[in-house]
């Protein structure tokens, strides 16, 4: 099977983008604890009393990151997969 290109045009391949709503997204509220680490915190303690809204708020700041994760393991999938031809 051949092996694609990833499509630039689609904006969850787009490095600027991802790192922007990371940035913005994943880290917010830059002036305190960013939500994403107390949720994971929280997750981490057995996520007692954490309602719907906390996992909807733990998504919402997580998709960031793992569109980031996606992204470079594609890069340097596509590094070390020999070309063929």
């Amino acid at each position: 099977m051949e092996q694609k290109e990833l499509n630039r045009k689609v904006f969850y391949n787009s490095w600027s983008f991802v790192i922007v709503l990371c940035l913005a997204l994943g880290l917010a509220p830059i002036t305190q604890e960013p939500h994403i680490w107390g949720k994971l915190r929280w997750v981490a303690g057995g996520a007692v009393g954490m309602k719907l809204i906390d996992w909807g708020d733990l998504l919402m700041h997580g998709i960031p990151w793992v569109l980031l994760i996606r992204l470079s393991f594609l890069e340097v999938k596509k590094k070390f997969t020999p070309a063929k031809g």
